[in-house]
């Protein structure tokens, strides 16, 4: 654990040492010792991650609803907007390690086209890993990017990019034959070279299983208390969401309600008056205020004032459009 900041040195970040090493995760796990993942989408966010002691930090494709106001879906978020907010995470972000959320669309056409993309991500946005959701079709996406020399973080249960076949936002697993298929996906997720599986939405003995079975690290959100780490979304638990969250959210903080009460109060004294204070401005010499005045009041700088307004006019008179003529009469037969 980091010693707090010194009195009077602020919440600035103090950059650790290095980067969290990846292989650390399955020490972790095998120290019984748990995992703290966040989501974050912005500079501030991560920083906060950073000083709270984050072990990971997912650049999620929950942005399309938390951040890009999609309305509960997470598919309309691109490559180019995921690249963005993954490139402002990777810039305040040191210890964590940080990882962009492949959205739809990024992976599933073709190995090619999922190792391109992943590529991006590392190149482009600085990110130290990759995640992606499913397995069936995407284990091949998994390995030939881990072959590429990415690491991938896998993803089951409910994922998200695939609601609708899922039949929406639910439970998965709940059935005995659903249940053995999450272990196998799990399984063969960590053989495709996966160094982590995010169980996401599944019956607390499923993720237990899941985790015993699996030698890498796994993340849960809604899988019970036996995974290896927890994740959860930062506006979630920060009280920033607001209307129905998923049984598995837990709210640290209600910052929605701080923050409009803050605004509705600025916005009240600004229609007042009473902001800005005297404390909120500035001042200026009392002798060059004098000689401010003096130079306003001066006839030369009146003389000056009028020949400007004046020019302006003119020059206003001159730029603008001409009146339109009416066309001529045309001459028509009588009927």
């Amino acid at each position: 654990m980091r010693a707090p900041p010194a009195p009077g040195a602020g919440f600035m970040s103090t950059p650790p040492q290095g980067k969290l090493p990846l292989p650390r995760l399955a020490e972790l796990k095998r120290e019984g010792r748990k995992i703290v993942m966040v989501t974050a989408y912005d500079a501030p966010g991560a920083r906060f991650a950073e000083d709270a002691g984050v072990d990971v930090i997912l650049v999620g494709d929950t942005a399309a609803m938390v951040v890009l106001g999609h309305e509960g879906t997470t598919v309309p978020v691109t490559m180019d907007e995921m690249l963005f907010l993954t490139r402002t995470v990777a810039r305040a972000a040191n210890r964590p390690i940080v990882i962009g959320d492949m959205p739809f669309g990024s992976y599933q056409v073709s190995d090619e086209a999922a190792v391109e993309n992943a590529i991006r991500f590392v190149k482009e946005a600085g990110a130290d890993a990759i995640k992606l959701e499913g397995a069936g079709p995407s284990l091949s996406r998994v390995r030939a990017i881990v072959q590429a020399g990415i690491p991938v973080m896998g993803h089951v249960g409910l994922t998200p990019q695939s609601a609708t076949m899922l039949g929406g936002f639910k439970t998965q697993g709940k059935t005995a034959v659903a249940a053995v298929q999450l272990v196998e996906d799990a399984l063969a997720l960590e053989e495709a070279g996966c160094f982590a599986v995010v169980l996401e939405a599944v019956p607390t003995p499923v993720g237990a299983e899941i985790t015993e079975r699996l030698s890498v690290p796994t993340i849960g959100i809604g899988a019970g208390p036996h995974c290896d780490g927890q994740v959860l979304v930062y506006h979630d638990l920060l009280g920033l969401t607001e209307g129905h969250l998923p049984r598995f959210v837990k709210r640290y903080a209600n910052l929605s309600r701080e923050i409009r009460d803050a605004l509705e109060s600025y916005a009240e004294e600004v229609r007042s008056g009473t902001f800005p204070e005297e404390q909120h401005t500035y001042e200026m010499p009392a002798e060059e205020l004098e000689a401010f005045e003096r130079s306003m009041r001066s006839p030369s700088r009146s003389k000056a004032s009028d020949h400007a307004t004046k020019t302006s006019s003119t020059a206003a008179k001159a730029q603008a459009p001409a009146p339109r003529s009416e066309p001529p009469l045309r001459k028509t037969s009588s009927p």
